[in-house]
């Protein structure tokens, strides 16, 4: 078990012997364990004192082991939970890790696993008084502000928007792909005279060719195939506004020339119309292309370019401003968090390290997805290095961070058996971790798993069964 002081335990079954057992199994220094038949008594117990960790069986009589879960949770958000079952189904299983268990375990595999799975709750038990009691104070502040950012190529950023929003003059925004080009975008118009108007975005390259230029300027009825009623434009439902459009490299040549009579004359026709109409929306365009180049090719205006490129605002990938990722991060867990309505999620240390050494290839926006992911199936309140679900594109700092993270543990791990137990026989423990590890790895695979590990399955099955830590007499 961790090292964790006044560790207390409740375990829930209406089996005795199975009482019994688990609390034979799970028995060390320093650890209570209460066992209970019924749910109704674990519960009462509690609410009086809280636990760290429940155990407990799906299918109970009166109060099932689903029943209180949900229970144990609305007493305590952060309750940790760990439910069994030989006959638990598919509904069951979901419908716990939905509501928050650490795990479910299939009652067969309790004497490989239940050890191993309650040393790793209490990790993470250990791991969530670590972390920081509150949420970090400019993350919270920044709740509601568009964009995030302290590293010195963002203050830039923002100090650039804060000049531009002073006026109506077209700004580009450029930067790779995933770097929220559109949140500047959003930041200038609100921070402009035109914030009580309204600002619409488009992304050109999520409209169709021959529909994109209806969908800018509006169209008349009966002028083209499928025109059934009238339609107003963007221009003409933002007049006043600010109009953003997104992944502009990619618009055709054909609403180029029009975009361009707009900017220079305020002034365009619906499609199918003869009648001039006049607009004062400012235009914000974006890409990720270099658009010097594609004038050169002669995919882009040479005269639309120099109209939009009057300021321009480059945004650095998450690579170039690392200081920017631990408060993002925390951001996006932040709000996710009070999204799901449930305990503030954390971060440890070392999964903030893996977070800051990685790369990002896809920028903000995969550093989204990632925390996102990471919150959808993270085991408990508190993200560790295991629940970060990095790829290996990019991954060249993470790759080596997490390995040495993993040695570290590992070796911190065996030199605490050793030095509170020198009478164990090491290796023989590690040789049983090892084979249970590389057991659940190949998804219980006796076959593949003994071929791995260069095992009998005799051998391999003798590891798996393998008793508790044996001890050897000291010399005298």
């Amino acid at each position: 078990m961790p090292d964790i002081p006044d560790t207390h335990l409740i375990i829930v079954d209406s089996d005795a012997d199975f009482l019994v057992w688990a609390a034979s199994h799970l028995k060390a220094p320093g650890v209570t364990i209460n066992t209970f038949e019924r749910a109704e008594d674990a519960l009462a117990l509690y609410q009086k004192k809280r636990a760290d960790l429940v155990l407990g069986e799906v299918r109970l009589g009166g109060t099932n082991g689903i029943e209180l879960l949900k229970r144990l949770r609305q007493t305590d958000p952060h309750a940790m939970v760990i439910l069994f079952s030989g006959t638990a189904t598919t509904s069951h299983v979901i419908e716990a890790m939905r509501l928050g268990a650490y795990d479910v375990l299939g009652r067969e595999r309790l004497p490989y696993e239940l050890r191993s799975v309650v040393e790793s709750a209490l990790s993470a038990i250990e791991a969530r008084r670590a972390t920081r009691a509150q949420v970090s104070e400019v993350a919270t502040e920044s709740i509601q502000e568009t964009i995030i950012g302290r590293s010195a190529p963002m203050q830039e950023v923002f100090k650039l928007i804060g000049r531009v929003s002073r006026s109506d003059a077209p700004v580009m925004i450029t930067g790779e792909s995933g770097c929220r080009k559109e949140l500047v975008a959003g930041a200038i118009h609100k921070f402009s005279p035109r914030a009580q108007k309204e600002f619409v975005a488009i992304n050109v390259t999520a409209i169709p060719d021959n529909l994109l230029e209806s969908e800018i300027f509006g169209h008349e009825k009966g002028s083209f195939t499928g025109a059934v009623n009238m339609r107003i434009g963007r221009f003409e439902q933002c007049d006043g506004g600010t109009l953003f459009l997104d992944e502009i490299g990619d618009m055709p040549l054909a609403v180029q020339s029009k975009l361009l009579r707009v900017l220079q004359e305020g002034q365009y026709s619906r499609v199918g119309s003869n009648q001039t109409l006049k607009t004062d929306v400012r235009v914000l365009a974006a890409t990720n292309k270099n658009l010097e180049d594609e004038v050169a090719k002669g995919n882009f205006r040479e005269d639309l370019f120099y109209r939009l490129n009057v300021v321009r605002i480059h945004i650095p990938p998450l690579r170039e401003r690392r200081e920017d990722v631990r408060l993002l991060a925390e951001f996006f867990l932040h709000r996710l968090s009070l999204r799901r309505r449930g305990p503030q999620m954390r971060f440890t240390d070392d999964a903030l390290d893996i977070l800051e050494a990685y790369d990002w290839p896809g920028n903000v926006r995969e550093l989204e997805n990632t925390i996102q992911r990471a919150c959808a199936l993270c085991n408990s309140d508190v993200l560790l290095p295991s629940d970060i679900p990095v790829g290996t594109k990019g991954a060249r700092h993470h790759s080596s961070t997490s390995t040495v993270t993993r040695m570290r543990d590992a070796l911190s791990m065996l030199v605490n058996v050793a030095e509170k137990s020198p009478d164990i026989e090491l290796l023989p423990w590690v040789e049983r971790e090892l084979s249970r590890l590389a057991f659940r790895h190949f998804s219980e695979d006796s076959s593949r798993t003994a071929k791995f590990l260069g095992l009998t399955p005799t051998a391999l099955q003798e590891h798996l069964g393998a008793p508790a830590v044996k001890k050897v007499k000291k010399a005298s």
